[in-house]
């Protein structure tokens, strides 16, 4: 990409690099509100519910594995948080893709990061309608997951200082709610009150068959849903194109990440594993709802419960927003329907907002039809889809970092320390858990949806090169330009 392109745009309408478009978004996020929405994203139903399988399976090594993927999601989020500072927009990761590998690789990873959203909203709609079970066991879970998702649809539609307002109450309620966990949970293994006050104890982390009960593999083999517990902390890079200040809160957001992890998952898993021995825990129920049960708290599981509820409801509202941002991105490059990137006139994706609620309705089925499956399916769709997404971050970082290097492009005014070392750290990561996931019965659908997947983006790429030739141009001027990219460079 030579530097006479910086700042302005291409013949074919899409963003050069450099330039930080308004896209007619209103920047109604406020610093209050991303920065909420970035300590909310790394609290959701991965850790809540999803926790007591892979606690079943791992014991108490879970916690090491939620560190060690932590470390991870860090040089990740450090990664984007450079590209981001280097040019703040709106399609996040799918611009970034689309400017260092070519704009094949931006269809895609709009695309998957959309599908990412959907079937991460259905996890989370299957979610909410287990929560609900704990007060109404009668209500089926398809009839609670289609009533909040019209109440999610609805409000998304309103403004975006809507949603931000709502995910930082969201949020505010789930951050404050662990907090309040490890306090009183700290307390039940110090001073020993409460039911649990008799069996409470740090030796409860190594004292029932060992740190790794079922052995190192057993552990390792979580991670998939680990990483699936991390979803969404990405999401702050979709908020760059709203946010009132990015340049200030988007930093700050990310390097707040450390002491969200350590607090929320390693400090949150450490406290209730000594409250409550991990063979207590089983799949389908949150441990911290039967942690809090165990402590007999008056009323304390039922309010962990609601906790839990509102954390899905955050979560799949952050994913109705994303979505819409997205297709409404793809809809700008040429590589989704015009329809879709037309705003509202309260300045929302409407259309894109409307088309992903209605998928997420598969969600619904699917909670009709297999109940008992649905979140385990749903969840490994969106980790293999995660990961995908991350991905493109970081090969997109590693080739910018080059570009820097060479002097093709300006550098970012929040590097990410270690350069792309760190980037390359987390890719190999990544592929392992790849791995991991093939090598799950049942996470190993989600390679075959990906499959699937892969094919009908590379149709609807022919079709789309065939029937614009704004894109066919566009690759072959990628073309052209992509071995500079490639061309080696420091680290």
């Amino acid at each position: 990409m030579t530097s006479t392109q910086v700042g302005n745009r291409h013949e074919d309408g899409s963003t050069a690099v450099g330039t930080t478009p308004e896209e007619g978004y209103e920047r109604g996020l406020g610093s209050r509100q991303v920065q909420m929405i970035a300590i909310g994203g790394a609290i959701g139903v991965g850790l809540f519910l999803g926790a007591g399988a892979n606690i079943e399976k791992a014991g108490p090594s879970l916690i090491l594995m939620y560190a060690l993927a932590g470390v991870i999601v860090f040089f990740i989020m450090r990664a984007l948080g450079e590209l981001l500072l280097y040019r703040p927009v709106s399609g996040s990761f799918a611009e970034y893709a689309r400017e260092f590998l070519g704009p094949f690789w931006g269809y895609v990873t709009g695309w998957t990061y959309w599908l990412l959203w959907v079937v991460t909203g259905m996890a989370e709609l299957t979610a909410a309608a287990i929560y609900i079970h704990y007060w109404f066991p009668d209500i089926p879970q398809w009839v609670t997951a289609l009533a909040f998702l019209v109440l999610l649809y609805v409000a998304n539609l309103i403004s975006v200082k809507i949603f931000g307002e709502i995910e930082f109450w969201f949020s505010m309620v789930k951050v404050t709610a662990i907090i309040g966990m490890i306090v009183i949970g700290l307390g039940v293994v110090t001073f020993g009150f409460s039911a649990a006050g008799d069996t409470a104890s740090a030796s409860n982390l190594w004292a029932h068959d060992g740190f790794f009960p079922n052995g190192v593999g057993s552990s390792l083999m979580t991670l998939q849903g680990v990483m699936f517990a991390y979803l969404a902390v990405e999401l702050v890079g979709v908020t760059a194109g709203e946010s009132e200040n990015p340049e200030k809160t988007l930093p700050k957001a990310i390097n707040t990440l450390p002491f969200r992890i350590i607090v929320f998952y390693v400090g949150a898993l450490s406290v209730i594993l000594m409250v409550v021995k991990w063979t207590a825990f089983e799949d389908g129920v949150s441990p911290f709802v039967a942690a809090f049960a165990k402590i007999g708290i008056p009323a304390g599981a039922a309010i962990v419960n609601f906790v839990v509820l509102t954390a899905a409801l955050s979560s799949c509202n952050s994913g109705m927003y994303s979505t819409g941002r997205m297709l409404r991105d793809l809809a700008a490059n040429a590589e989704a329907p015009k329809l879709l990137g037309r705003l509202s006139s309260s300045k929302t994706p409407a259309i894109g907002i409307t088309l992903s609620a209605a998928l997420m309705g598969i969600g619904v089925v699917l909670n009709y039809v297999v109940p008992e499956k649905a979140f385990t399916y749903v969840t490994s769709v969106a980790t293999a889809a995660g990961i995908w997404t991350w991905m493109m971050i970081l090969v997109s970082h590693i080739l910018y970092r080059r570009a820097v290097v060479a002097g093709r492009l300006p550098a970012s005014s929040f590097p990410a320390p270690g350069g792309s070392v760190c980037s390359w750290i987390a890719v190999v990561f990544l592929l392992m858990v790849t791995v991991f996931i093939a090598l799950d019965p049942d996470g190993r659908i989600s390679l075959y949806v990906g499959a699937g997947w892969a094919v009908c983006l590379a149709v609807g790429w022919l079709v789309l090169k065939a029937n614009n030739p704004q894109i066919a141009q566009r690759s072959i001027r990628e073309q052209e330009q992509a071995p500079e990219f490639m061309d080696k460079g420091s680290v």
